[in-house]
């Protein structure tokens, strides 16, 4: 096929040659023609729509062939349309918690503690199902990182604090209301985070692994900015809302803790309200 022709559906179809040149000026900028039938091929037996971009081009460093390539990851909007062929029954708009502001690697930011987002599934005897999933803006966000290795939130994070948390919160309802899709993370949530061995790289948005490019050193907690962070937790754990193993666990994720710091934080401990609270509630 060598030309503009129609599809089954009567619809304008581009040949192949033209879908590469659309998608390589247009969705996938910078790509190499390789790459992008790898997309149309994943897009093609899935029965996805490659104009609507349902997933992206990651470069990833590959240690044992000593180069980049391409990997295809999903986006939200893939997760969408799959969901929305399996029963999807709507979903609700991003609720979001009281906004936080502090001083995160040097920069003064405000962002939301946390977003909450349901996704309403019909099942096959008509009743309508609900699933939540409540996303912490401080578990999701992006470090800059770079030569300074700054923890502070990158430009996107930055810029749109509650649209990229909103993301992740949708991502995460999606996929536990319809698991079938996959467990993947989508591309939008995994800057600057690592999986499995693999990290992305905040400045390049590249995906490396360890060996022939090791993941760079984790930032240290400056001890006036643990301070300042050690009240909240604190007020937090008293409050029964985390524990402090779920503190530990994300000021790790955040930057290398001194012993003095874990100490600190494995002595939070919640109110005696909050902790008989949190018991009977449990019990229950």
């Amino acid at each position: 096929m060598n030309a503009v022709t129609t599809n089954e559906r009567g619809a304008l179809a581009l040949s192949e040659p033209e879908m590469l040149k659309v998608l390589s000026s247009s969705l996938y900028p910078g790509a190499s023609d390789a790459s992008i039938k790898m997309v149309l091929a994943y897009c093609k037996a899935a029965g996805f729509d490659p104009m609507q971009k349902p997933v992206h081009l990651v470069p990833m460093w590959d240690g044992k062939a000593g180069q980049m390539r391409d990997v295809v990851m999903p986006g939200v909007g893939l997760y969408r349309t799959q969901a929305a062929r399996s029963g999807h029954a709507g979903t609700s708009e991003p609720e979001f918690g009281p906004d936080v502001t502090e001083e995160i690697g040097g920069q003064q930011i405000t962002y939301p503690q946390w977003c909450r987002v349901t996704v309403r599934r019909r099942q096959p005897n008509g009743a309508v199902d609900e699933f939540t999933a409540r996303e912490f803006w401080r578990e999701n966000y992006a470090i800059r990182g770079g030569k300074e290795k700054s923890i502070a939130p990158n430009a996107m994070w930055t810029k749109r604090p509650y649209g990229q948390l909103a993301k992740c919160a949708e991502a995460q309802a999606l996929r536990k209301a319809f698991p079938e899709i996959g467990s993947q993370p989508a591309a939008e949530e995994m800057e600057g985070k690592a999986i499995e061995g693999e990290y992305i790289e905040a400045a390049t948005g590249e995906i490396k692994r360890g060996g022939q490019s090791d993941p760079p050193a984790q930032p240290t907690w400056p001890a006036d900015a643990f301070a300042v962070q050690l009240e909240r937790w604190r007020k937090a754990v008293q409050a029964g809302l985390k524990t402090a193993d779920d503190i530990l666990a994300l000021a790790r994720s955040k930057g290398a803790l001194s012993a003095e710091q874990e100490a600190s934080i494995k002595g939070l401990t919640a109110a005696p309200a909050a902790a008989e609270a949190k018991s009977e509630t449990a019990a229950s």
